[in-house]
């Protein structure tokens, strides 16, 4: 019984996963579609492909941060995780139906946290590893900020003499294809190893792996699966917001904003920072907009994305304690 309730979990996190990837769709492909540069059909395609062979070039790191160090893995167990993977999905789903472009990584961070709390009191958070990744929800979009307001200024000043504006952005709908295909890369790197990490802990919690193994290959290909599968699937209302109602984004616009994030994403992942991509993309878009000039930004969608960022390790975590309530009741 025991062993089918893992599986039962394990299918539960790359559902998880899948979800994630529909929901984040709009961080890979918005600054393309926006742009016209990608049909949106082609541009989860073109997504969703370096989504997947992100495995190849980062290492597990971010995977074992979520595995160790949010909460003791001692509290771990198949209850724990399915009730934070209960408040992170449902926590995506709400704002996917609303629009808002939210943390996947932190909707798991609270869920977990919640759960885990629920079972057994705030002592079992990992304080340090909790502050590392609270440091970051902050630090991430900052970086992708100043990143993309810097390349934007670079490349404008590179190129002011252009007379001929249309032939510039023809020129940066070119490049826009590598800065979306690294900034997929850099999503896939950093999320689909959250699924991995939930399912690191789960087969240790289960007795299946000993403390401190490495992820598993199957772990790895299943994961980078279901987050390829979930984006291909899109995630349009979310697309909406990011590509046109923070602000109007040209090619050349798209090209600052994807390359910025990809790099903000790269440090962190080979770092081993789980950071939310929806707020790296999210400020880089803002930072080309300011670049243009403050007034470019919709400053009160803004205002909404960020107190959805703000809300959402509380209420995943709510929503995971309440669950595994009920979990501990059965």
């Amino acid at each position: 019984m025991e062993t089918l309730l893992l599986w039962l979990v394990v299918a539960v996190a790359l559902g998880f996963d899948y979800v994630n990837g529909f929901h984040d769709a709009a961080n890979s492909i918005a600054t393309i579609v926006s742009t016209r540069v990608l049909s949106p059909r082609w541009a989860v395609v073109w997504a969703a492909t370096f989504n997947f062979v992100a495995f190849l070039v980062f290492g597990t790191h971010v995977a074992d941060t979520i595995a160790k160090d949010v909460v003791l893995q001692d509290v771990l167990s198949i209850g724990v995780i399915f009730s934070g993977l209960v408040g992170a999905i449902s926590l995506n789903l709400i704002t996917f139906f609303l629009g808002l472009p939210t943390s996947s990584s932190h909707a798991l961070v609270g869920g977990m946290a919640g759960a885990a709390v629920a079972k057994a009191g705030t002592h079992v958070l990992v304080v340090e590893g909790i502050r590392k990744i609270a440091v970051f929800i902050v630090l991430s979009p900052l970086l992708g900020l100043a990143l993309a307001f810097v390349v934007f200024t670079v490349v404008m000043w590179v190129f002011h003499r252009s007379k001929k504006v249309d032939r510039l952005n023809r020129g940066f709908r070119r490049l826009q294809l590598v800065s979306a295909a690294a900034y997929s890369i850099g999503h896939g790197a950093n999320d689909a190893q959250k699924t991995m990490g939930i399912i690191l802990a789960l087969l240790i919690a289960a007795g299946h792996l000993p403390k401190g193994a490495d992820v598993p290959l199957w772990v790895v290909l299943a994961a980078h699966t279901a987050i390829a599968a979930g984006t291909l699937s899109g995630g349009w209302r979310i697309v909406k917001t990011m590509g046109s109602k923070i602000t109007r984004l040209q090619p050349v616009g798209g090209f600052a904003a994807e390359s910025a994030a990809a790099a903000t994403l790269f440090f962190v992942s080979a770092s081993g920072i789980p950071v939310s991509t929806t707020h790296t993309i999210t400020g880089s878009i803002i930072g080309v907009g300011t670049a243009h000039r403050v007034s470019a930004v919709r400053w009160g969608v803004a205002g909404r994305v960020v107190w959805a960022w703000v809300l959402t390790i509380p209420i995943a975590a709510a929503i995971a304690a309440a669950t595994y309530a009920v979990v501990a009741a059965f």
